[in-house]
């Protein structure tokens, strides 16, 4: 029996039908509620944009050395690639909600209050969207971001505007870090600070949003997160 936050997931087999060894080597990819499927059926040429921008996009080891945190170069470079793609950047969604009540029996019956509630989705907002898709992108935010994330791509679904969301995010160990070294200055100089303490414990990891997935915080909007892997930065 699979327990755990594993159990909410779909098998990582399927991940395979939509990512080619290249890209597995690169991402890791978990998806939640048919996210793989969903995307092959009803956005595949979202699907097909999101997979380009994944194979042209790459980190290097200087750039995760500097400073920038969640908006350093290589984050602008993502969201240029999204644009080149069709996504619209930093899309936000806003609805008020008309109550109609009616009494009785019979195909329309006597409208007997009426009431509206301003505001009632108030500007949740996804880095990208395009078509049926919501699609972010986290580097070195505090963890809380997901959480603001995954609300986002809830409401874009339950309001009809999307079928699922899409997070990319890292998937490096500390370990990892620690082998870069030193952090560098503006100036390209090394600093005494640590690369491994500049990404600590309470910042962004693919292991902090599968919980939140798993603890269902993104409703019922299937979503898939992809996670960059070492294998997907580049040396100086």
């Amino acid at each position: 029996m699979t327990r755990g936050a594993d159990a909410v997931f779909d098998d990582d087999a399927f991940a395979a039908e939509v990512f080619d060894d290249a890209l597995l080597a690169r991402y890791s990819v978990k998806s939640y509620r048919s996210a793989t499927a969903v995307l092959r059926q009803r956005a595949p040429q979202e699907l097909a944009a999101i997979l380009a921008v994944l194979r042209q996009f790459t980190i290097s080891q200087t750039e995760i050395r500097s400073p920038g945190g969640n908006r350093m170069s290589a984050t602008e470079r993502f969201g240029d690639l999204a644009r080149s793609a069709g996504f619209h950047e930093e899309v936000r969604i806003e609805a008020d909600l008309l109550v109609k009540l009616r009494a009785g029996k019979g195909k329309e019956p006597p409208l007997i209050a009426e009431m509206r509630r301003d505001d009632f989705i108030h500007n949740h907002m996804v880095d990208f969207w395009r078509g049926r898709v919501a699609f972010d992108y986290e580097w070195n935010s505090k963890d809380q971001t997901y959480d603001r994330d995954l609300y986002a791509f809830r409401s874009f679904f339950e309001a009809g505007v999307i079928d699922v969301g899409v997070i990319v995010t890292r998937e490096l160990s500390n370990g990892f870090f620690k082998s870069l070294g030193y952090c560098l200055d503006k100036q390209g100089i090394e600093t005494t600070e640590t690369v491994a303490a500049k990404f600590g414990a309470s910042t962004t990891g693919t292991h902090k949003l599968i919980s939140r997935i798993a603890a269902g915080r993104s409703g019922g909007c299937p979503v898939l997160a992809i996670g960059i892997l070492p294998g997907n930065i580049t040396a100086d």
